[in-house]
């Protein structure tokens, strides 16, 4: 299929079938006047990176799970194991991140009822509302 077509079958732009290609994570045959063309497994592979980019993932990450993009929908299956490193790294990421949101939610929580309990600057540091301060990482 030319590229035209792929766009139209897995939903995205040509112009991001041309960036996922400059990265690396496409590789379509090249006719003699120059068009692209793709094979069948590309609609899923193009879907499977769109999955990954939009839950946060890089190209660069999504290149680690290239050997497991052509079969369904990567997201159904066990982990393929050239991604695991990036799956890993996502989710300590998550993980941090969803920490953070807790205390904020927290701090917002007991400022709005009234529980909020000052805390003592640490040197050097200007004094904020408890709402408003992030707690130090170690």
């Amino acid at each position: 299929m030319l590229i035209g077509e792929l766009a139209r079958a897995s939903g995205v732009t040509v112009r991001a079938l041309r960036y996922y290609e400059q990265q690396g994570l496409l590789e379509p045959e090249r006719a003699g006047n120059g068009y692209r063309h793709y094979d069948g497994s590309a609609v899923a592979k193009v879907r499977n990176i769109q999955l990954l980019l939009s839950n946060g993932f890089t190209a660069q990450d999504v290149r680690g799970f290239l050997p497991c993009l052509d079969d369904g929908e990567v997201s159904l299956g066990p982990a393929c194991p050239p991604s695991v490193e990036a799956v890993s790294r996502k989710v300590a990421a998550l993980e941090e991140r969803i920490a953070e949101l807790s205390a904020v939610r927290d701090r917002l929580v007991a400022a709005l009822t009234g529980n909020a309990t000052p805390r003592q600057p640490e040197p050097g540091t200007i004094a904020r509302h408890p709402a408003y301060t992030r707690p130090a990482h170690d």
